[in-house]
This record gives C-alpha cells, structure tokens and sequence, in this order.
C-alpha cells in the first residue's frame, strides 16, 4: 500500500526509528506505572492508612485492588493524559518540516498536497493507537508483577469498547493542534495551545460546563466519575465531532493553499 501512496510511505519511514516515538511510548506508560503502584498502596491496608488522601480518593471513585478498577484507570489517563500526548505527536507530526526548514521539500514528493496532509492524520492516528496498545500490554505487564488477582482477560474484554472509544473521542482533538502546527510554523504555538487546553479544561470541568467543552469531554466520558459521565448527551458529542471536523477542514484548506516559503 505505501509504494502505491508515497506521502504515507515517506511518513511511516520518516517516524519509525524517531527518538520521539519511543519517548512518548515511555511517557504514556506511566499512567500504568503510577497505576501499578495506587494498587499496590489499597493492597496494603497499613499503607492504605498512611496514605489518607488515596485512600479517601479510591473510596471516593469505588477503586479495589482488582484488574476491573486498574483498567478503568488507565481509561481514565487516556482520557485525560492523552490530550497533552496525543497533542504532543499531533504537534510533531505536522510541526516539524517547519523546525527543521524542510516543509517546501514535502511538496517534491510525487503526489497531491491534500495526499500529504492526509497522510499525516493517518500516521497521527496509527501512531495514537499503537500508544493505547503499547499502554495495554505494559498495563497487562504491571498487573501480573503486582499480583493482581484473577485472570486479566474478562475485565480486559469488558472494557476494551470503552477504552477505544475514549481513545477516538481524544485523537479526534488532534485536528485543531495540527491547523495551529502549520499555521505557527513549527512546535510552539500548538504545543501553548495544548497546554493551555489542559489548564482551562480543569477549570470548565470544575465549574460544572465540563460536558460542552470538547477538551474535557473525553475525559469526562472515560468514567471520572460517574456524575460526570451522566452529564453527557448528545450535544456534548456533536460539539467534539464539530470541533475535529473544522479543525481537520481548515488544516485541508490552509494546507493546500498557503506559500510554503521553509
């Protein structure tokens, strides 16, 4: 398929062997590390008890020391955590002709700009779920070193539907990082825009209008809470699919039309 599709062919051989994909597999598995150790702490009742707050937080969020609870929370880091990581590739992937002055070279390959441009949400996307497998399987890894009791593969099976679909509601935001990618020229203005993302997500979803903010929805529908799972309708997801479709629309046009003069 990719010789018949060179721009995803470049693409693919482009970030295969990158630095920057084995670090954001690294940094994504810490939401099953940290995982590992929270079940660790609730398996230990003397450790329970030192630890008050986590302790309050898991009573708070009916966590047990089981492979149901431990996959919810990994959910839960994909819906939140994987804003910034999920923003950080997006930032990369069309940020980076701009940083290293070669974006005019993209356009020598033997095909469309609109092929280039799709073909970068395609390793965007296959870059995002090999990042929700990676996470699975070191998930997997860390809850048979704990011991955690039972066999992993019925909660596995219960929640993979959800999981996925938490990780399409947060690769679906990806389309705005990439317009500001390439409208910026480079990392930095996608990279603020994600960051900042985060912080008013946090403060919209405090004020209780998590539910109409695209940034929180993935997050709220990962099963934070279970109010804050009940907060969300239709609205909320046709807000997040519009938000992703304009931003993926405008990246299109901007892209086929701006003068790429680096």
């Amino acid at each position: 398929m990719t010789n018949r599709f060179p721009a995803l062919r470049a693409e693919l051989l482009k970030n295969r062997h990158s630095t920057i994909t084995k670090v954001t597999i690294a940094a994504f598995g810490l939401a099953p590390l940290m995982g590992g150790v929270f079940m660790l702490i609730l398996s230990d009742p003397e450790a329970t008890a030192q630890a008050g707050a986590l302790s309050a937080k898991a009573r708070l969020m009916s966590f047990s020391v089981d492979w149901t609870s431990y996959f919810g929370l990994l959910t839960q880091a994909m819906g939140v955590g994987g804003v910034l990581i999920f923003g950080f590739v997006a930032s990369w992937l069309f940020g980076r002709e701009y940083s290293e002055g070669t974006a005019k070279d993209l356009l020598s390959l033997p095909t469309s700009r609109a092929r280039i441009i799709h073909a970068k949400f395609v390793v965007y996307a296959l870059w995002c779920l090999t990042l929700m497998v990676s996470n699975l399987l070191i998930g997997l890894l860390i809850g048979l070193i704990v011991q955690l009791p039972g066999s992993p593969f019925p909660a596995l099976g219960a929640m993979l539907p959800h999981h996925l679909i938490t990780t399409v509601l947060t690769i679906s935001l990806g389309t705005p990082v990439a317009l500001l990618a390439l409208w910026g020229k480079g990392y930095l203005a996608p990279l603020g825009f994600v960051s900042f993302m985060a912080v008013i997500a946090q403060i919209i979803a405090a004020a209780g209008y998590g539910h109409y903010f695209p940034w929180t929805i993935a997050g709220l529908f990962s099963g934070i809470s279970q109010e804050a799972v009940l907060q969300l309708n239709g609205v909320s997801y046709m807000i997040l699919a519009a938000t992703s479709l304009v931003g993926y629309f405008c990246t299109v046009l901007y892209w086929n039309r701006a003068d790429q003069a680096k």
